[in-house]
């Protein structure tokens, strides 16, 4: 079984298509009933690496070949290291998890730093970012929502004039663009050089 909304299946493609048939790292959070990862193996190819994270045990009985089931709590950050020392780089990053904003801000801060240069790291269902049963709220602090609002600042950070509150750092370096949409939000990794520009033509006054 699958359950997804419509409207995430061109995000999907206009953000994954370039992967497809060729070698790829997917690392997909929620595998719930299994059905998206069968998708993502279906999407991706014979050449894809398909790792599927799970809270709940009874999922591992969805491993078959090319999809790997780990499982453990997405907001354990021990265990998010350990996941990483597994897989390796990662090129896609697919957070569907438990939805709440420890799991989703633990999970970007610690596997951002692993997506490969090119890779994407997709978080979706952000609406639970205004649902207080998840931790949520409109313009609440500690959201997922709220902390993307910060991350478009840090990604400016090369303009900042107040070094002391905006620096360029780590995230400033690696982020080649935000893409919001209805619930979800995709980073784009990428090594970023701090921005030129130039002139060129003679002025008319």
């Amino acid at each position: 079984m699958i359950h997804k909304w419509v409207h995430y299946f061109d995000i999907y493609h206009r953000h994954f298509a370039p992967f497809r048939g060729r070698p790829v790292t997917v690392v997909e959070f929620g595998v719930n009933q299994g059905g998206s990862l069968q998708m993502w193996k279906n999407y991706f190819g014979p050449q894809a690496r398909i790792y599927g994270v799970d809270i709940d045990p009874r999922c591992a009985a969805f491993e078959e070949p090319q999809v790997e089931i780990l499982i453990g709590d997405q907001e354990d950050r021990t265990f998010l290291r350990e996941l990483l020392a597994r897989t390796g780089p990662i090129d896609i990053v697919i957070e569907d998890g438990g939805h709440t904003m420890g799991q989703q801000l633990a999970t970007f801060e610690e596997l951002w730093p692993a997506v490969t240069d090119g890779g994407v790291f997709l978080v979706e269902d952000l609406h639970t970012s205004y649902w207080k049963d998840f931790g949520g709220g409109h313009l609440r602090p500690g959201t997922f929502i709220e902390f993307a609002k910060t991350l478009v600042d840090q990604q400016h950070a090369w303009h900042s004039r107040e070094p002391e509150t905006l620096a360029v750092d780590d995230y400033t370096t690696s982020v080649r663009g935000m893409h919001v949409y209805d619930s979800i939000i995709v980073f784009d990794k990428a090594e970023v050089p701090p921005p030129e520009h130039y002139k060129r033509g003679r002025p008319s006054f």
